[in-house]
């Protein structure tokens, strides 16, 4: 099953629903314990697909692949290296990711496969989690480099510009997401190209430390780290410019494209 958040072009009004071959069908609270379909429908090209959730929470995982922490240089963590990026960073499939004026040289990309969390949870174990997830979505984790790892010294500012976190295009249930294929193309070359089973901390381990470290809301995303093939690892390094294209895929739940714009001021 999968799940979009979308808006009609024609009444504006803020809808979830469920992907079918050529509309939406629209469904009540998606995070109810049973998911109840209206009986709506809407045609795909009469509304406009929007970021999959409205989060409370967007929490992320650093360093979270074993390839990506051998092209940093970093050795593999004893325990999930957790940080938030602030929810003006959400947009959704395409929409402009913009470089900030304040910090536009050495924005970079990370194709990460997000949890959306179904309902609260807090101290449950990795075996109690599969009840608390309720699908899976692509995400991108951009990142100022300079604010993050040179400027700064810590990691809020880079991570948290506006637009700094694309979502979508929709919630895919059913899925193992210890084991999905995700790749990103910068302007049609392959940039990074894994599987989430290279992944050091799994989903459901992650739902269950995270848990213990703050109450998990409904609709909640959880960015599990990015696998190797980044900008900044690379010599030499690759940061976005005004005019790339970026495209990101996830098997069993969808494309995310984007363009890159510098911001106007």
């Amino acid at each position: 099953m999968k799940i979009a958040r979308i808006q009609k072009i024609h009444g504006g009004s803020v809808l979830y629903a469920l992907l079918e071959d050529d509309r939406y069908m629209v469904i009540k609270d998606p995070f109810a314990e049973k998911i109840e379909i209206t009986g709506e429908e809407v045609a795909f090209d009469q509304a406009h697909l929007l970021a999959p959730v409205e989060p409370r929470q967007i929490i992320a995982i650093g360093v979270n692949y074993r390839e990506h922490a051998a092209e940093c240089g970093r050795p593999l963590p004893d325990a999930p290296v957790v940080f938030v990026k602030t929810l003006n960073t959400l947009i959704g499939s395409g929409e402009d990711i913009v470089l900030p004026a304040m910090a536009p040289d050495e924005v970079d990309f990370e194709a990460e496969l997000a949890i959306v969390v179904g309902k609260t949870a807090k101290n449950i174990t990795p075996e109690q989690a599969d009840d608390y997830i309720l699908g899976y979505t692509c995400a991108m984790d951009i990142s100022a480099r300079d604010c993050q790892l040179r400027l700064d010294m810590q990691w809020a500012r880079g991570k948290c510009f506006d637009t700094f976190c694309p979502a979508g295009p929709c919630i895919a249930t059913g899925l193992d997401g210890d084991n999905l294929g995700i790749s990103l193309k910068l302007n049609g070359e392959t940039m990074q190209d894994s599987n989430t089973s290279d992944m050091i901390f799994g989903c459901r381990y992650l739902v269950s430390y995270l848990s213990r470290c703050m109450t998990l809301m409904p609709g909640s995303m959880i960015l599990t780290g990015t696998p190797p093939g980044v900008g900044v690892g690379r010599e030499p390094k690759v940061f976005l410019r005004p005019g790339d294209k970026l495209e990101m895929q996830i098997e069993g739940i969808g494309r995310l494209e984007h363009r890159v714009t510098a911001e106007k001021i």
